[in-house]
């Protein structure tokens, strides 16, 4: 997801994707510790995102007051 998809999305609804992405991050990881995963770079793209959608989100509350 870019960057320009997120700032179209409402507040509401980037935090309640960065919900969704921490818990299936937190999924991961917890498959990734019991059995490797087929695809570690999975968890960079999931932390990545989320960082990507914190940012934003804290954007549009700057923005917002």
């Amino acid at each position: 997801m870019k960057a320009k998809e997120i700032r179209e999305m409402s507040a509401e609804e980037i935090q309640r994707r960065i919900q969704e992405e921490t818990d299936q991050l937190r999924q991961l990881r917890f498959q990734h510790a019991i059995a490797r995963l087929e695809n570690p770079m999975i968890l960079r793209d999931k932390r990545r995102l989320i960082a990507r959608l914190q940012t934003v989100l804290d954007q549009k509350e700057t923005v917002e007051g």
